[in-house]
């Protein structure tokens, strides 16, 4: 293999390891690498020869980064920047993809620009003043503050005991002993059961207990140390 071949492999393998450019952007700065004299990145664009695609695509052809429709889609981003537009003016020199003249712009060109380039202007200002405009109303527009919750001492609800389980805890009820001697037929007590305390009524007293009514009409015998006031 001559020293010429071997080079030739090598770029070859060089261009299929090199990875395929995605954006416009990315398209459009590899464009400027590979020709700088027709494409710009910074300050005035020079406005391109007619027809340039088409020597774009040859020139790129075997390139696999990049595919015609890429080029397509790029070109037309590059040729619609302010910075291109600016450079479209009158007595402007079109250039080839290696900066050779290709003819003076035409006149409708020059305008074609010039609209295209107000078009573009306008709707940047109308873009910012709506933003500005939102900014400022966001600004005026006062800050809901929270709800005062007013607590009512008579409804609020007092915190809960729990059991051990978790589960919700009765409140526990205080029992006052009756004065057994005072008590007589028709007395209303109080019948502990449990932790809890049945209304009931005295129906006969017999020596420490008594014969009570409980309220749902059970009659049952309950002895002076369970009856409470």
């Amino acid at each position: 293999m001559t020293e010429t071949q071997t080079n030739e492999t090598q770029i070859d393998v060089q261009l299929e390891e090199a990875p395929k450019l995605s954006s416009n952007k990315e398209i459009i700065a590899y464009l400027a690498e590979k020709f700088p004299l027709c494409f710009a990145l910074d300050g005035e664009a020079k406005p391109i020869k007619i027809g340039l695609f088409q020597d774009l695509a040859e020139a790129l052809q075997d390139d696999p980064r990049v595919s015609k429709t890429q080029l397509r889609h790029a070109l037309r981003q590059y040729t619609s920047n302010w910075r291109y537009l600016h450079g479209c003016r009158e007595g402007a020199v079109r250039v080839d993809l290696y900066g050779n003249p290709a003819g003076v712009l035409e006149q409708q060109h020059v305008e074609h620009a010039a609209q295209q380039l107000a078009e573009a202007k306008a709707k940047f200002a109308e873009k910012k003043a709506a933003e500005r405009a939102a900014t400022k109303a966001n600004k005026k527009r006062p800050a809901r503050k929270p709800a005062d919750k007013k607590v009512n001492a008579r409804t609020a609800k007092k915190p809960t005991a729990l059991r051990k389980d978790g589960s919700e805890a009765k409140p526990k009820v205080e029992f006052r002993k009756v004065d057994f001697a005072s008590l007589e037929k028709g007395s209303k007590v109080k019948v502990k059961v449990g932790d809890n305390a049945k209304n009931a009524v005295v129906l006969e007293l017999i020596k420490d207990s008594a014969r009570v009514q409980l309220e749902n009409g059970l009659v049952m015998s309950v002895a002076a140390e369970h009856l409470f006031a």
